[in-house]
């Protein structure tokens, strides 16, 4: 018998994928918890029926939601990740030599054990427990209203605004983020699909630009996710992604960033520079 997994990314559309086995399914307290092995995408974590991830096609998401902030601030050494259970951006931030500390704030720990297991070069920095790394299983949300002027970069790698990631789209968290930052600090989050959350990205980019005098929405192609097109948007006190001096990169081995795609990434189809406008 054959075994299909659908993500319903809208209530008119699903992905479904051709299952080889299930890996492992689980309840957390704050959400269900799989891990997959598709034909199509590997060994995939799926949260609450939601795709999140697979080992296919991550190393897009995670080196875009963590290369384009670190790459456009001129000197980051304090990181915080917000969720990223997965540790796909910690393994990013690592990369950067001038990086002194990564602090992880995920609220579900079982999502963590699961990738560590399941999904090992995805979570190679927490395997490995790198020096730089800090884990703390916490809420996120908490944390961001406990810290003020403490960060260089914040990367808010949530998941979907529903459940536990749900307080992660407010106002009040971008308040909090903007406090718990530096003076030249900057944050990004991942902003959903440019198809199917128009409303979300139109009020989300409204609430963060009212905050920060620099506000970017970039693009990457993942296949994973909803019509393959993922939007992400960037907050800044004072550095412009736009205005960073590619030819000075550092070497990153990366597989889908590099300097013609930080500049490429903002330039934006009409229909997503109406949507922000």
């Amino acid at each position: 018998m054959e075994l299909w997994y659908t993500e319903y990314q809208t209530k008119n559309l699903g992905l479904t994928c051709r299952i080889k086995e299930t890996l492992f399914q689980g309840q957390s307290e704050f959400q269900e918890v799989a891990v997959v092995d598709s034909l199509e995408f590997g060994r995939m974590l799926v949260l609450d029926g939601v795709f999140q991830t697979s080992v296919f096609d991550e190393y897009i998401y995670h080196e875009m939601i963590v290369h384009v902030p670190l790459c456009t601030h001129a000197n980051p050494k304090k990181i915080l990740v917000i969720g990223g259970g997965d540790g796909g951006a910690v393994r990013e931030t690592v990369k950067h030599a001038g990086v002194e500390s990564v602090e992880m704030v995920e609220i579900d720990g079982l999502v963590v054990d699961v990738s560590k297991k399941f999904l090992p070069e995805i979570s190679a920095a927490l395997l490995t427990n790198h020096p730089k790394v800090q884990l703390k299983i916490g809420d996120g949300i908490k944390h961001m209203a406990e810290a003020e002027g403490q960060y260089d970069v914040i990367i808010v790698d949530c998941s979907d605004p529903i459940g536990p990631g749900e307080g992660l789209f407010t106002p009040e968290f971008y308040r909090n983020v903007h406090k718990a930052l530096k003076a030249d600090g900057l944050f990004v989050q991942q902003t959903e699909s440019p198809f199917y959350h128009q409303d979300l990205i139109r009020h989300l980019y409204r609430d963060i630009a009212a905050l920060f005098p620099l506000t970017r929405l970039y693009l990457a192609n993942i296949p994973l996710y909803p019509g393959g097109l993922h939007c992400f948007t960037m907050g800044s006190k004072k550095y412009d992604p736009l205005q960073i001096n590619v030819a000075n990169l550092p070497e990153l081995n990366t597989r889908y960033y590099n300097g013609a795609v930080h500049k490429a990434c903002f330039e934006l189809p009409n229909f997503i520079r109406n949507l922000i406008r």
